[in-house]
C-alpha cells in the first residue's frame, strides 16, 4: 500500500477542487449521481421487514439497478430482463442471497448471487456489489473493474484482480479501501463509491 502516491493524489485534487467533494463543481457533478436518494431507495426497499415479499426485492433491485449511473447502460435492460424471467424458487433464491449480502452472513449472499445471476451471465463484479454498495456506501465497495485494476497498481495494493467475482477479492478490496480512507482529508470520502472515484479521477 503506497501511501506517498495517495498524498499526492490527495494534493493534485484538492488543487483542483479546494474542499473535496464539498467543491461546487464536484457537488453539481455529484448530483447526476443521486447517490443520497438512491441509498434512501435502497435502505427502504431492502429493510429486513421487505424481504417477505421476494417479487417486489427482485423488481425494486431492477428499478434501483435502473438508476444508477455506475451500472453500464448496456447491463441494465439485461438486468431488468433477469429480474422480470424469475420464476418463484429463483425470486426466492435471488431474495435469500441479497438478505444474506446486506443482512447476514455475507460470503454466503454473495456466492448465493453469483448463483443465481450466472444462470443468465449475469455474474459480473458491477451486478454482484452495486446493491451492496448502495444499501451501506460507508463500509461496502463498489467493483468497478477498470477502477480496481488502477487502484491496485498504482497504490500497490497486495491484491490480484480476477474478472470472476469472488468472495475472497470483494473481502480484500474493501479492507483496502476502508484503510486508505483512513490516509486522506474526510471530504474525498463521504462514501465508499465516491472515494474510489477520486481515487479514479486522481491517480
Amino acid at each position: 500500500m503506497n501511501i506517498d502516491v495517495l498524498r499526492k493524489a490527495q494534493a493534485s485534487f484538492l488543487a483542483n477542487y479546494p474542499g473535496g467533494f464539498n467543491n461546487p463543481e464536484m457537488i453539481a457533478m455529484g448530483k447526476k449521481h443521486k447517490m443520497e436518494q438512491l441509498e434512501r431507495q435502497a435502505r427502504e426497499s431492502f429493510a429486513k421487514k421487505c424481504f417477505d415479499n421476494p417479487g417486489c426485492i427482485a423488481e425494486q433491485a431492477a428499478k434501483l439497478v435502473s438508476r444508477s449511473s455506475m451500472v453500464s447502460m448496456f447491463e441494465k435492460p439485461r438486468f431488468s430482463d433477469f429480474a422480470q424471467s424469475l420464476n418463484s424458487k429463483e425470486r426466492h433464491q435471488f431474495s435469500d442471497a441479497l438478505y444474506s449480502l446486506v443482512h447476514g452472513k455475507q460470503e454466503q449472499g454473495f456466492d448465493g448471487m453469483l448463483e443465481v445471476l450466472g444462470k443468465q451471465k449475469l455474474a459480473k463484479w458491477t451486478l454482484v456489489s452495486v446493491l451492496p454498495a448502495y444499501y451501506n456506501p460507508q463500509k461496502e465497495v463498489f467493483v468497478k473493474p477498470t477502477t480496481a485494476k488502477l487502484i491496485i497498481d498504482r497504490l500497490e495494493l497486495d491484491l490480484a484482480y480476477k474478472a470472476t467475482p469472488s468472495w475472497a477479492f470483494y473481502k480484500g478490496y474493501r479492507k483496502a479501501i476502508n484503510e486508505l480512507k483512513k490516509s486522506v482529508d474526510e471530504s474525498l470520502a463521504p462514501n465508499n463509491p465516491a472515494f474510489c472515484g477520486f481515487l479514479m479521477m486522481s491517480l
